[in-house]
C-alpha cells in the first residue's frame, strides 16, 4: 500500500483515463469510479505502476453514486481527487429530453459540487489536500445547440473560483481548474454531436496533453490552467466579446448539420 490516496471520476476513457495514469505513475493508491463497466477494464491497465488500484461503476449523478464513492474509500485518507466526471449533450435546448439535460447539470454541477464539499472539509482541516476540477472554456462561451452542458461548466470555473477564495487560509490545500477546450474523446459521441463540426474536427486536443496540463498546474499549486494554446486565445477573446457575437460563433461549429457544410 503506498502512503498516499488518490479518485479519479470519469476515468474509464479520455481526461480521466490518462489523469489516473499520471496518479498511479506518481506513486498514487488510486480508486477509479465511472458509470460504465469499461472502468473495470481501465482499472487493469492502472495496475502496470504497481500501486493498489480499486475500480467501481456509480453514477456521480446522483447523491447516492457520490456517497457510494465515498464508501468505497474505507474511511481512507484522500490526498488527492481528480473530480473529473462529466457529460455533454448537443441539439437545440427545445429539441432535448428532460431526462437527458437533466442528468447533465446533475453529473457537472450537482454531482462536482457534492463530491467537493465531502472531500475538501479534511482536507481543510489538516491543511493539505490536492484537488483537481475539469471545468471548460466553454464555461466562457454562450453555448448555442449546447447551452446546457456550456451553462453547467459556467457555473464549475466560477464555483471553483469561489471555493478557492474560501479556503485561501488552508494553504496547503490546492483548488485547481482545468480548462480545455474541444478533446479527442467519446464526449461528443455520447452527447449527440457527430454530425456538428466541432465533433468531427480532427484537431482536438489530445486527452494525454490535456491531462498532463491539469496534472502538473495541480502539483504546481496553481489555481487554473487553459490547456492548449489556441484555447488560451480563445478564452482571452471570449472575455471581450459580446455574448450575442460568442453565441453565434458556437453555433457554426455546434449546429446539427455543420459537419456536412
Amino acid at each position: 500500500m503506498a502512503d498516499k490516496f488518490a479518485i479519479i471520476t470519469g476515468a474509464s476513457t479520455g481526461i480521466g483515463f490518462e489523469l489516473a495514469t499520471l496518479a498511479a505513475k506518481d506513486g498514487y493508491d488510486i480508486l477509479v469510479v465511472a458509470d460504465e463497466a469499461l472502468i473495470d477494464a481501465a482499472a487493469q491497465d492502472f495496475k502496470q505502476f504497481g500501486t493498489d488500484v480499486q475500480s467501481l461503476q456509480a453514477d456521480l449523478s446522483t447523491i447516492e453514486g457520490v456517497d457510494q464513492l465515498l464508501a468505497a474509500t474505507n474511511g481512507r485518507t484522500i490526498d488527492l481527487v481528480c473530480a473529473n466526471a462529466g457529460r455533454g449533450l448537443g441539439k437545440a435546448f427545445l429539441d432535448q429530453d428532460l431526462a437527458e439535460w437533466r442528468k447533465v447539470v446533475d453529473t457537472n454541477v450537482v454531482g462536482t459540487a457534492y463530491l467537493l464539499q465531502k472531500v475538501l472539509p479534511p482536507m481543510v482541516a489538516r491543511n493539505t489536500g490536492k484537488v483537481l476540477v475539469t471545468g471548460s472554456i466553454a464555461g466562457y462561451i454562450p453555448g448555442a445547440f449546447q447551452a446546457v452542458y456550456n451553462g453547467t461548466k459556467s457555473f464549475v470555473d466560477s464555483f471553483v473560483a469561489a471555493i478557492q477564495n474560501e479556503i485561501k487560509d488552508a494553504d496547503g490545500v490546492t483548488l485547481t481548474n482545468l480548462m480545455p477546450g474541444p478533446v479527442d474523446t467519446e464526449f461528443f459521441d455520447r452527447a449527440h454531436m457527430m454530425d456538428t463540426d466541432v465533433g468531427t474536427d480532427p484537431k482536438k486536443s489530445d486527452p494525454a496533453d490535456v491531462a498532463k496540463d491539469g496534472w502538473d498546474a495541480l502539483m504546481s499549486g496553481k489555481s487554473a490552467v487553459v490547456s492548449g494554446w489556441k484555447n488560451k486565445i480563445q478564452s482571452a477573446i471570449a472575455n471581450v466579446t459580446p455574448n450575442a457575437v460568442l453565441a453565434e460563433m458556437h453555433r457554426k461549429m455546434a449546429e446539427p448539420g455543420t459537419a456536412n457544410d
